[in-house]
């Protein structure tokens, strides 16, 4: 009986935590998706796009162990002092770029990242915990769906912010129209009401 009030209380404040943690981003659905209009502007810059038809190239031969050993190697990055391959990445022009595009938006965009063909990271504004996006539906549901798509992500509490944000991403596209990668774009929802 005392058993079965501890799962209880335990499975109560599990739920609670989850409760309070995710919200569904519908109440935001329309605010985000204003927002991505915005993005649009900007995501046919060809810094954008030649970075990415570039990487493109330069990766077309990668097998999904290659992908899995970067994958690897920046995750081991992530947590050291010596990160050669993170810093790389962020020293590229496209980096700077979506730095200057983070900045501008005065807190609203908390992150952004623009991946390749494959899903590997081109170019971002902070450090992501990965370097292959690819396994996930922010690519998936982007890149894989051709031009015009886009993926809207529940609100989560993102512990390094403490802010509550939704995940915006949206497929590039390169001037034929075809899908050559995709972005992602870190919202702070509470700035969004």
């Amino acid at each position: 009986m005392k058993i079965n009030k501890i799962y209880a209380a335990i499975f109560s404040i599990f739920f609670m935590t989850l409760t309070i943690n995710t919200v569904s981003a519908g109440e935001f659905d329309a605010k985000i998706s204003a927002y991505a209009d915005e993005i649009h502007v900007w995501l046919s810059d060809p810094v954008i796009i030649d970075a990415v038809v570039a990487q493109n190239t330069a990766n077309e031969n990668l097998s999904q162990g290659d992908i899995d050993a970067l994958d690897k190697k920046w995750r081991a990055e992530s947590s050291a002092s010596d990160q050669p391959f993170i810093n790389e990445l962020l020293g590229r022009y496209i980096s700077t770029f979506l730095k200057s595009k983070e900045y501008a938006a005065g807190g609203l965009i908390t992150e952004i990242f623009v991946m390749d063909n494959k899903g590997l990271n081109v170019g971002q504004s902070q450090i992501t915990s990965d370097y292959w996006q690819g396994d996930e539906g922010k690519w998936q549901n982007t890149y894989k769906n051709g031009a015009g798509a886009i993926d809207i992500s529940d609100v989560e509490l993102d512990e390094s912010t403490q802010t509550y944000q939704s995940q915006l991403s949206l497929s590039v596209v390169d001037a034929s129209g075809k899908a050559i990668g995709a972005i992602t774009i870190g919202l702070n929802v509470e700035m969004l009401q």
